[in-house]
């Protein structure tokens, strides 16, 4: 939502926002929380299907799964409150330590991924732009449909038989330098750099035609100020949305390139999770992505008032 209202200060603004991202987290949490326990039994995959009935209710006795849904709820906001979102049935350790400790690896692949994907994407998209129908323009064009069209665990497949297989130089999967970042990150930000790219040219043909740039060419001023000063600023504002979106889709939907290439984030945990039934480590893997998402949002709302200064906090 646009920060379009003018007159409060931002320090306003900024505590009601911290409200709202609290209820949404916990929103969030909540729909977590009830999917968890409707949906199988998590018991039952922790001790395997041959164990006694005696043993299963016993595991849920421990974990307090026999208590009734809202008594679990209840202790369940009690403790998220404090950040505690009780310890891994699987690594039997505090689950939020685990989540903050794949953070870096996150981190390192997403913002390798989007660095790449935005400035290309916006440079790509903009030289589109600004020669409309030409053969560069229809390339681009090819690209970028391809990026938004390809499912990323093809893409790493592909990307592993082309360039791994033949030369040893990539790694397939691990954690470490450019070697073994190199293909992840190729994966993960292809799709964002043909979104990107898309919306830029769109973006930058329908300014490129506003009355204020022909005013500006018929000034004499440079062509270069008018693209980059006048027009592209004047179009960024929804480049740095979907920008924002799609660093937001990076951050949570890593999982797939995570689990292709074997790179210990949030995403390959996250899956791990869902698998053992872990419950309370999904909802902390949950809790950590919903922040995330939540400050990056802010953050483009923040930036809407420097690109457009009639923009003004509410």
């Amino acid at each position: 939502m646009l920060p379009a209202v003018k007159g409060a200060p931002i320090l306003f603004y900024l505590r009601r926002r911290f409200v709202h991202s609290i209820g949404v987290a916990f929103a969030v949490l909540t729909i977590v929380f009830i999917a968890g326990r409707i949906l199988g039994d998590p018991v039952r995959i922790m001790v395997g299907v041959e164990a006694s009935e005696e043993r299963v209710q016993q595991v849920r006795d421990q974990l307090g799964l026999n208590d009734p849904l809202p008594v679990q709820y209840a202790r369940f906001a009690v403790r998220a409150v404090r950040l505690d979102f009780g310890d891994s049935f699987w690594q039997k350790t505090p689950t939020l330590p685990l989540v903050i400790e794949r953070l870096p690896a996150t981190f390192r692949l997403t913002a390798a991924a989007f660095l790449l994907a935005a400035p290309l994407g916006i440079l790509l998209g903009a030289a589109a732009a600004l020669r409309p129908h030409t053969f560069l323009d229809r390339i681009i064009n090819v690209l970028s449909l391809g990026g938004v069209s390809m499912v990323d665990f093809w893409m790493a497949l592909m990307l592993i038989i082309v360039f791994a297989v033949p030369f040893d130089f990539f790694k397939t999967s691990g954690y470490g330098g450019f070697s073994y970042m190199a293909l992840p990150v190729l994966t993960l930000c292809y799709s964002p750099l043909g979104r990107i790219s898309q919306i830029t040219r769109s973006a930058m043909l329908d300014e490129m035609n506003q009355p204020h740039i022909t005013v500006a060419r018929a000034k004499g001023l440079a062509e270069k100020r008018i693209v980059f000063v006048h027009a592209l600023k004047n179009a960024a504002i929804p480049v740095v949305t979907i920008s924002g979106d799609m660093l937001s889709s990076m951050l949570n939907g890593a999982i797939l390139v995570e689990t292709v290439f074997a790179w210990p984030g949030i995403g390959l945990l996250t899956l791990q999770a869902l698998q053992r039934r872990d419950l309370p480590l999904v909802e902390a893997t949950v809790f950590v992505v919903a922040c995330m998402v939540i400050v990056v949002n802010l953050l483009v709302d923040l930036s809407y008032v420097y690109l457009n200064p009639r923009i003004r906090f509410q």
